[in-house]
């Protein structure tokens, strides 16, 4: 299932919901361990770990993107900038583990838009399988399945 998509004032919301039968600070070690981290999104390094720090995006060619961490509650929430968007974690205990929820707040909708939402996707789905100690077949192929879905879905919400 996609994340749900909603316009708020001005701006728009994607919430995307993973129940996992791991406690929260097995899913926290994902979300904030380097080694970890490097597992599902090679491309993110958390710098300084605290309000105010820094987690780093390597753009692959030699120069890094800094997003600054606005909010921190420890194995609870991880909010940072996305460019001149943000992403935040939330984790919520539960009976059957934890529910984990990643909010993307978008300012604008784009062409990339569908393209973020189609790797978050399949990023949750890659933290999932690496909790259950399992593998995802292909990343790609996963990615070019939900690619479609959320171009569709991002096309009627920007009508």
């Amino acid at each position: 299932m996609i994340a749900n998509l909603k316009k708020a004032d001005d701006h728009y919301v994607a919430r995307f919901e993973r129940q996992l039968k791991h406690p929260a600070s097995k899913i926290w070690s994902f979300l904030t361990e380097n080694e970890k981290l490097a597992l599902w999104f090679t491309e993110l390094r958390v710098e300084d770990l605290r309000e105010g720090g820094l987690i780093k995006f390597d753009m692959q060619d030699g120069t890094f993107e800094e997003m600054t961490i606005t909010a921190l509650q420890h194995e609870s929430v991880l909010e940072f900038t996305w460019a001149e968007d943000s992403v935040r974690f939330e984790l919520y205990p539960n009976s059957e583990g934890c529910l984990l929820v990643l909010n993307e707040t978008i300012r604008t909708l784009t062409p990339h838009t569908p393209r973020d939402l189609a790797g978050w996707h399949v990023c949750l789905d890659v933290i999932q399988h690496l909790l259950d100690g399992t593998t995802l077949e292909s990343r790609k192929a996963e990615w070019n399945v939900w690619y479609e879905r959320y171009r569709e879905a991002i096309s009627k919400l920007g009508q």
